[in-house]
């Protein structure tokens, strides 16, 4: 059995409207929201009885998704947001944009803040992360060429 794709990546926030404002402007389209809950959720995820808000965002090829959550019930217990880049676990979502000091530009609106330097890798790539919404960690690249 071969596996098909990946569906998505998710990010569970405090702000959703905020964190789809910022995706938003990245370039991602709201493909809907919903609210998950109900006896067979908390079976999937191992909370029990949980109350979430979702976003889905999707890529404009169309082809990737970023789930952005956020829970009601029950309460966040764990934040990952702030850690650096060499932490253990899920770290980052990297984007591929046409032109990154635009979109440096444009996300600042929404408090992004550059984490480090915008650095060129070899003819290949220009590259940075930010912090976004939240303090989420976002790496862009610009493909040169």
């Amino acid at each position: 059995m071969a596996l098909k794709r990946m569906d998505n990546v998710g990010i569970v926030v405090e702000d959703l409207e905020g964190a789809i404002g910022f995706f938003r402007e990245l370039g991602l389209d709201l493909e809907g929201q919903a609210t998950i809950e109900g006896e067979w959720a908390g079976r999937v995820t191992g909370l029990g009885d949980q109350h979430v808000e979702i976003a889905m965002m999707r890529t404009p090829d169309g082809h990737n998704r970023l789930e952005l959550s956020r829970f009601l019930r029950p309460t966040v217990i764990a934040d990952h947001r702030n850690a650096p880049v060499n932490a253990l676990g899920y770290l980052r979502a990297m984007f591929t944009v046409d032109d990154i000091d635009n979109t440096l530009e444009r996300l600042s609106r929404h408090n992004a803040e550059l984490v480090g330097e915008v650095v060129q890798y070899k003819d290949v790539y220009k590259l940075c992360y930010i912090r976004g919404p939240e303090g989420l960690l976002i790496g862009l690249a610009q493909e040169l060429g």
